[in-house]
């Protein structure tokens, strides 16, 4: 599969990345890539950036080494209501691209029914484009109403490649991001390959997932890495949304 993109990415400004953003965009344009996500962490993770620093984004060029730049935020998901760590106010005049997800560091939970909820009010939020990592077993999830919530608000479910390394030591990826993915083929819903690259060579690394692609023969179809067309067109985002 020839990948375009990849859009969840984190640099220096995370606190606990290792590269600078035109690090980033040099080896996204080494690797082929057209559109490059750069997401930094929300508020609420430990030692990431100020909320100014989301403010301040209008000055970066939106295009590098003959990249193009979505640069957001990975908002934290904080508890079972929803509710997310940056004010609509940043969403709408200073973020390209929204992901939300669940971070241990800073998230209250419930019953699966009651984490659920949190996130589908996520997912139901009208300026979230992605949920990061939604099978990492962070929280413990019912996954059929999440894939029916995606599909009916056109917000993407990301296949996190990060969960997967040995290192993060997240046993149950491999059974969520299964029971995902054969849901998502049984409605139909597209899904997102996410890097959750915290060092610039692993870009568009999604050496975890793939095997777990071709052993639920997920169709290539719904998978939105190799059509930036189809992204735009699915989550309605504008090419030229830089702010």
């Amino acid at each position: 599969m020839n990948y375009k993109l990849d859009l969840h990415t984190h640099t220096l400004a995370s606190g606990h990345a290792y590269n600078t953003i035109m690090e980033m965009a040099r080896t996204a344009a080494d690797k082929g890539l057209e559109y490059l996500g750069i997401t930094e962490h929300g508020p609420n993770i430990p030692g990431t950036c100020d909320p100014i620093y989301f403010r301040n984004l209008h000055v970066v060029p939106r295009q590098m080494y003959g990249v193009n730049l979505l640069l957001g935020a990975e908002l934290n998901i904080l508890d079972t209501q929803g509710t997310l760590d940056l004010d609509e106010w940043y969403y709408q005049r200073c973020l390209d691209i929204r992901i939300a997800g669940i971070h241990r560091l800073c998230w209250t939970g419930g019953t699966p029914e009651e984490n659920t909820h949190g996130m589908i009010q996520a997912i139901r939020n009208p300026y979230v484009n992605i949920i990061s990592h939604p099978g990492d077993g962070t929280a413990t999830l019912l996954f059929e109403p999440i894939v029916q919530a995606a599909k009916e608000t056109h917000t993407l479910l990301e296949i996190n490649n990060s969960s997967f390394k040995p290192a993060r030591g997240l046993d149950a990826s491999h059974k969520n991001y299964t029971e995902i993915l054969r849901l998502c083929k049984r409605y139909e819903v597209p899904v997102i390959l996410g890097s959750d690259a915290h060092f610039c060579s692993d870009i568009a690394n999604y050496q975890y997932v793939l095997p777990l692609i071709q052993q639920t023969d997920f169709p290539e179809s719904l998978i939105v890495n190799h059509q930036p067309d189809f992204f735009f067109a699915y989550t309605g985002l504008k090419k030229n949304e830089a702010k």
